[in-house]
């Protein structure tokens, strides 16, 4: 697969995880608005994939790795999800062809978020 399939493979997961996390909070999401709260941060630029802005940032509390691959080296992308974060939360999102994505999170991370909802029910 060239460079070009690839990183256009990747952009789509980006840009579609984007659209799901807007949806959650009703926001509007164009990746044409340089002022719009989440954004898809551009192929070779380092940091988290997902960019958030203003409040989003608050209320979403993750920093977002996306990768598009048939073949994942977890730690690897663990580590660079690590290495990106810039929220509380670090999470990995995994996508293979013809498969839904998978969102990854350390234990502690998913403990934390059951014990946030236990307290809603």
């Amino acid at each position: 697969m060239k460079t070009s399939s690839r990183k256009a493979k990747g952009r789509k997961l980006q840009k579609y995880i984007c659209s799901r996390i807007a949806d959650i909070f009703d926001l509007n999401y164009d990746q044409e608005d340089d002022n719009c709260a989440i954004h898809s941060r551009e192929m070779g630029q380092s940091g988290t994939d997902v960019v958030l802005r203003g409040d989003l940032n608050k209320k979403f509390p993750f920093s977002v790795e996306c990768k598009n691959t048939e073949k994942l080296n977890l730690y690897e992308a663990i580590g660079q999800a690590k290495s990106n974060q810039k929220n509380k939360f670090w999470l990995l999102v995994h996508k293979k062809n013809h498969k839904e994505p998978i969102a990854i999170m350390d234990w502690k991370t998913f403990e934390y978020l059951i014990r946030e909802l236990k307290n809603d029910f």
